[in-house]
């Protein structure tokens, strides 16, 4: 059994709880930066796009997450800050300009979408961003001028205080820019949840009419919750342009919003680790579907068929199993063993007990 002891105010509003947890944070990124040397190009691959799906994943966070908004619209925000990044580049614009401001036009186009959404709740909101995931197909190939329409656009590169950094040609520098950008945006997520704003996204969250009782300006609160989280993923979606290199209308499907949701929903709603932990599940589990399939052609000795659906379907009984035995999440899971751990003998088994009605204040909606 092991017992914190809190001694001052610091500790209760300092990111970690003590410094056992504030070591393995800082041994992490450094076990993660030296990834190069220790992955091939593929596999070191695959990790950061792992990176950049949890970067979208963080910008979701921000809205479903802790402001209690779902959204199945945010693939049209990377798409959004994709295009703005790629189109900023193309016009001189240099790189460490372009990206930042990629990010701020999307936060911006995020506040003009929330405006009319603002009024909207729970099935209706994501019924209106899922609407504006399918428009902004349409929107792309109409824009045929700025985006390329159906043909697309292409990047190579970016160059970086007079160096290329690219994806393919040099996969270990493309690999820590990411790094650094996910190390950034998480530092300022959790700065974020220490504000009062933050605390307003949560009691937005829990119940409106309490945070109203409290002082909260709920319609202010959800446009900057939509603001940031359509930056952040703006970021995400600049370096998926980047990641892919080649990309068109048809890159950031609806089904980029689907898998954005289903990924936070299994990681852990409300937390940032779920964000990665979600992000490590849609990055990786392709991959294994894929060596699982050559596995089993290989082992009795027939040739591996591809089926139409099999990962979205494998994703979907995630999704069903998480739903129905695990709503916190993987993170949820792992925040139970280590309770039990902590207070062995005296955990609880209802200590976690999920609430089964919703506030009576929420019944006056």
């Amino acid at each position: 059994m092991r017992i914190i002891f809190k001694t001052n105010y610091m500790q209760d509003i300092r990111p970690w709880k003590d410094r056992h947890q504030l070591t393995l944070y800082l041994i992490l990124p450094i076990v993660v930066a030296a990834a190069p040397w220790w992955l091939d190009d593929f596999y070191l691959g695959e990790l950061t796009n792992v990176l950049i799906w949890a970067i979208a994943g963080l910008g979701l966070m921000v809205l479903t997450g802790h402001t209690g908004q779902v959204s199945l619209g945010h693939a049209a925000f990377l798409a959004f800050g994709c295009y703005a990044n790629v189109v900023l580049i193309e016009a001189g614009v240099p790189f460490l300009i372009a990206f930042p401001l990629a990010g701020i036009m999307t936060g911006i186009a995020g506040v003009t979408v929330a405006i009319p959404a603002l009024r909207l709740h729970g099935i209706y909101l994501a019924i209106f961003t899922m609407a504006l995931s399918i428009l902004m197909d349409d929107i792309i190939v109409l824009s045929e001028p700025i985006t390329g329409g159906v043909s697309g656009k292409y990047i190579g590169g970016v160059e970086i205080f007079g160096h290329l950094v690219d994806r393919w040609g040099t996969p270990d520098q493309f690999f820590w820019l990411v790094l650094t950008v996910a190390v950034l945006v998480t530092l300022g997520y959790i700065n974020l949840l220490r504000t009062p704003l933050g605390r307003s996204f949560i009691a937005a969250r829990d119940s409106e009419v309490s945070a109203q009782a409290m002082g909260v300006d709920i319609a202010r609160t959800k446009m900057i919750s939509f603001a940031l989280s359509c930056a952040v993923t703006g970021w995400a979606g600049a370096l998926m342009g980047l990641f892919a290199g080649a990309f068109n209308n048809e890159t950031f499907s609806v089904l980029i919003s689907i898998q954005l949701l289903m990924m936070i929903v299994i990681g852990g709603l409300g937390s940032i680790h779920g964000a990665f932990l979600g992000a490590i599940v849609i990055g990786f589990l392709p991959q294994f579907l894929s060596i699982s399939k050559e596995y089993v052609g290989a082992l009795f000795g027939g040739n591996t068929v591809a089926i139409p659906g099999l990962e979205f379907g494998i994703f979907g009984m995630i999704l069903i199993a998480f739903i129905l035995f695990e709503p916190m999440g993987i993170y949820g899971r792992w925040l139970k063993i280590r309770t039990w751990f902590e207070l062995f003998p005296f955990y609880r088994k209802d200590m976690f007990k999920r609430q089964k009605s919703y506030l009576k204040t929420e019944r006056l909606r």
